[in-house]
């Protein structure tokens, strides 16, 4: 049976997790002011931006016409202590006079890292961490890993028929979506988690395709595509739109001399266009570190069976998300998920998975066991009490 303190920080963690899709690359954060065995307010982190989830529950606390002095808050991550897009919430806090802040997981960002709680403390305010901790994390994944690490979290996302196809064959009279409507309405969810989405090269020649969220709020992702060739058309719709939403190109060096006018036209439409060294590394690996530089804490990877599988053998993803819908496309289908898959030499489980029926469909999503790791195994300065 749940614990008191369980039962209010699982309420703060549903509240959280309105904030997903909003605020990256912030952290979703939920919190619950308790008195006297009453919840007297409740906040989360609206948008990327706004009052965090503390401010907005003694925010609520005061149109309830409620007193915050000597209650508990209730807090799905570390209270910041500094000065960013808005004030420190700890200076909100000790200046609201609460008794005691329960923290679910410490902020490993360099600017926090234990320093929040530090200073609630050095205040009077009485402080326990750890309560649904795993959860938290769990929650908070790709920002715990890129404050943690600085690498960006990838995120493999596909839909398929019940036979692996990813794709009407070109031959169908009509080519329609597989997956249905509100699978797709879910997955532009994902996309403005997203600070980019990339796709290859074969899904912009076979489907023109536009990669922003939908309906546009704002904060729309970097395009990216691989495209080692230079082949991208320059009536694309992602290059008629690239100066209004970002698309960098990502090719080779061999491709990018010996087209140097292509280059000028991509960067003419408003484009960029990035060149892989020729060092013999990964052209994946040195990818995500001018993602992660650039600030792109989460990737959306929507390419074809062959940019996943790629992304898969070098060990890269960091949560798979599939829509499965009830079609056997047989001949009538493409781009079979199979072939590329089989290259795979090692097995891989899926961990935490989740499912969730849309329409017809069903999500499948898990995350991968080096990433389940990394975000459960803690990081350097981090102390949970008891």
């Amino acid at each position: 049976m749940a614990t008191e303190d369980e039962k209010y920080m699982q309420m703060a963690l549903k509240l959280a997790r309105r904030g997903i899709g909003s605020v990256e690359p912030n952290p979703p954060v939920g919190a619950v002011l308790v008195k006297a065995g009453q919840v007297i307010g409740k906040g989360w982190h609206r948008k990327f931006g706004g009052p965090h989830a503390e401010i907005n529950a003694l925010e609520d606390c005061n149109k309830l016409a409620a007193k915050p002095q000597a209650a508990t808050m209730y807090v799905t991550l570390e209270p910041c202590c500094h000065q960013g897009k808005t004030a420190p919430c700890t200076d909100a806090i000790i200046n609201a006079k609460l008794a005691k802040v329960v923290v679910a997981t410490i902020d490993p960002s360099q600017h926090a890292n234990g320093q929040g709680v530090e200073q609630l403390r050095t205040a009077g305010i009485e402080v326990q961490t750890g309560v649904c901790e795993a959860e938290a994390k769990l929650l908070n994944a790709p920002f715990i890993k890129f404050a943690a690490t600085g690498r960006c979290w990838v995120i493999l996302k596909w839909a398929q028929s019940i036979d692996g196809k990813l794709a009407w064959a070109e031959t169908t009279a009509s080519r329609i979506w597989i997956s249905g409507e509100r699978s797709r309405d879910d997955a532009h969810k994902l996309r403005r988690r997203a600070g980019a989405v990339l796709v290859g090269i074969n899904t912009v020649l076979a489907d023109d395709p536009l990669l922003t969220a939908r309906p546009d709020k704002g904060k729309q992702p970097t395009r990216v595509v691989l495209d080692s060739n230079l082949r991208i058309p320059l009536d694309c719709k992602l290059l008629t739109t690239a100066k209004d939403t970002p698309v960098l190109v990502v090719t080779s060096a061999e491709a990018a001399r010996n087209n140097p006018q292509k280059q000028e036209q991509i960067t003419g439409r408003g484009a960029e266009v990035l060149v892989c060294p020729e060092t013999g590394r990964s052209n994946l690996h040195f990818l995500l570190d001018e993602l992660s530089n650039r600030g792109v804490a989460q990737l959306l990877v929507e390419g074809g069976p062959t940019v996943i599988a790629s992304f898969l053998k070098e060990s890269l993803a960091d949560e798979i998300v599939v829509y499965i819908t009830p079609k056997l496309l047989g001949t009538a289908g493409s781009a079979s998920i199979s072939p590329p898959m089989s290259e795979l030499t090692e097995g891989l489980d899926l961990h935490h998975v989740e499912t969730g029926q849309f329409g017809e469909d069903i999500r499948l999503s898990g995350l991968t066991k080096h990433a389940l790791d990394e975000v459960l195994s803690g990081t350097p300065g981090q102390k949970a009490d008891s």
